[in-house]
């Protein structure tokens, strides 16, 4: 009965003596340590650690491997509430750290401060649980080394036992500052010796623009916190933008606008992206609310206005068959205009241009585009314009060949894909302006730009550069090319037959109607002009019957023929 009353009262003068040392601090300490559970994919337990807030609005450490594989994490208190994990902030994986924000409750929570000076080798150090219950228990060991990890940041070996369930709890100093994340013995030994990761390490850990590539960030399926700085926010929101499907993406932009409410870019890169998907007036409504908003906090109002401008011009471009009452191009146009008048860029012209045409008002377009060419902005596309608006004021042809002239010559030979539109659209110019031989040059020159990938169109309008150049042999190469691309396409053998009667082979024109005539048996206009060379042939019969055929088949311009050669 003594023995037992003694170990009972010993017992007790021990947890005496263990409370006695906890520090001052520990009580309100440990207010600041909370259990995390992560979840899978499939919303299952993943895993069970600690981690601690480190600032009063939620940010707080942990280990990278609690969180590995994780798609949602939740964090509980001392008290047990609950607090979801908002996104991940920053992950070492070789460290096993990782930096997050926790959606509390209130206003400010409880935090443990770090360590402004590193403790050094010797120094006493505490490890504070987390703990449901009333006592504030600490371990008490002692730092037997300090090495340098990662820069100027510190790895720690200490005498102090560590349980699993104590893993990333924080270790501090006598008065009460964080220096570490406590972790794991690499040998057995937990019992006596355990590790720690200096928390500055870990709260130094961030998100860059290019962090959505990182391994350890894209290893965490839960949300991750944009940049601090805007300008590298804004370019992980472009980098992001492709890799995120449109619902995540769409998170982001919020966030963006959470983190950043003054910037304009943030707005209107959600208008832009509700606009994708806009399918009602509500839709657009939130769309024009973003411009709106964008406006108002913008700084450099002509770069606004000009880009709601371009917006609304975009749509009235991609949307002809579903309008918004809202958006006209007089709507577009008295944004660009305002953008002018704030500030005369020429790109703000050069849209101005853009609606002006839109709206079929082409002089005043050539005008713009004209204002334009005379800048540094002039480029191929802008002389283009110019030449496009010209075209459709009915200009001579030769005015509009010289600005073509002028778009082309931005281009060095021998020519890229790039020039390549240019050189198509200047042969147009050159064959409209009565100059075939020239015209060849170009399409020749656009073959070689895109490495011979062309289609049976390429090879038809060269052909009538061919033609007009008298150049027959590459009218009927160029024509049989593009039957061998289209076989199905009536005009190439059509005319592939018309030129074969133009240079006098009769025989092979009836030939080539005759292989057309067994793709598409009811091609009337093969029929007339198969009489027309068996007239060359002096075969009236056969020409007469053929004329009868295409008449039959319905051919418009047979008539005036049989009337001429079959009476």
């Amino acid at each position: 009965m003594y023995r037992r009353t003694f170990t009972f009262l010993a017992l007790c003068w021990l947890a005496q003596w263990a409370m006695a040392q906890a520090p001052k601090w520990a009580e309100k300490a440990k207010r600041a340590v909370f259990s995390i559970v992560t979840y899978d994919r499939d919303d299952k337990l993943l895993n069970t650690g600690n981690g601690f807030f480190v600032s009063e609005d939620g940010v707080a450490l942990s280990d990278y491997s609690l969180f590995k594989g994780a798609r949602r994490a939740v964090a509980i208190d001392s008290e047990g509430k609950q607090m979801p994990v908002l996104c991940i902030m920053g992950a070492d994986d070789m460290y096993d750290v990782v930096k997050f924000r926790v959606d509390i409750p209130g206003k400010k929570v409880n935090f443990l401060p770090l360590a402004t000076t590193p403790p050094a080798a010797g120094a006493q150090a505490y490890l504070l649980p987390y703990s449901t219950q009333k006592s504030a228990a600490c371990t008490q060991g002692t730092i037997q080394a300090a090495d340098h990890a990662e820069g100027d940041y510190l790895y720690y070996t200490l005498a102090l036992p560590l349980k699993d369930k104590m893993v990333s709890c924080p270790l501090a100093t006598a008065d009460g500052t964080v220096f570490a994340l406590a972790q794991k013995s690499s040998g057995q030994d937990t019992a006596t010796v355990c590790y720690g990761v200096d928390a500055r390490y870990a709260l130094a850990q961030s998100i860059s623009a290019l962090s959505y590539a990182d391994d350890a960030l894209t290893g965490i399926g839960i949300k991750k916190a944009l940049p601090d700085d805007e300008d590298d926010a804004l370019v992980m929101l472009y980098m992001v933008s492709a890799q995120l499907p449109a619902e995540k993406y769409a998170q982001v932009l919020d966030d963006f606008i959470a983190q950043f409410p003054q910037s304009a870019d943030g707005y209107l890169r959600r208008a832009s992206h509700r606009l994708a998907s806009a399918q009602d007036d509500e839709a657009m409504k939130q769309v024009e609310a973003d411009l709106d908003r964008a406006l108002d906090v913008a700084t450099q109002k002509d770069d606004v206005r000009y880009t709601r401008a371009k917006t609304i011009y975009n749509y009235l471009l991609s949307n002809p068959a579903k309008p918004y009452a809202a958006w006209s191009p007089d709507r577009a146009l008295d944004e660009v205009r305002e953008a002018i008048r704030l500030n005369p860029l020429p790109v703000y012209v050069q849209l101005e241009g853009d609606i002006l045409y839109l709206k079929q008002d082409y002089a005043g377009a050539l005008a713009a585009y004209e204002t334009v060419n005379r800048s540094d902005l002039a480029s191929a596309a802008t002389f283009f314009s110019a030449a496009q608006a010209k075209e459709m004021l009915k200009a001579p042809a030769q005015e509009i060949v010289a600005l073509m002239d002028s778009c082309v010559s931005r281009f060095t030979p021998p020519y890229t894909e790039e020039a390549a539109p240019y050189l198509l659209a200047r042969a147009q110019a050159l064959l409209n302006a009565g100059q075939p031989r020239p015209a060849l040059l170009d399409y020749d020159a656009y073959f070689d730009a895109v490495k011979g990938q062309v289609n049976a169109v390429f090879y038809y309008y060269r052909e009538q550069a061919a033609i007009q150049g008298r150049q027959f042999q590459r009218a009927l190469d160029d024509l049989a090319r593009a039957i061998e691309l289209d076989p199905q396409e009536m005009l190439y053998r059509g005319e592939l037959a018309v030129v074969n009667i133009r240079v006098g082979r009769y025989d092979e024109a009836v030939n080539v109607l005759q292989e057309a005539l067994k793709v598409q048996p009811q091609y009337a206009e093969a029929y007339r002009l198969m009489g027309q060379a068996y007239l060359q042939l002096k075969k009236q019969d056969e020409a007469c019957a053929a004329f009868a055929k295409a008449k039959e088949l319905g051919d418009p311009n047979v008539e005036a023929l049989i009337e001429k050669h079959c009476k």
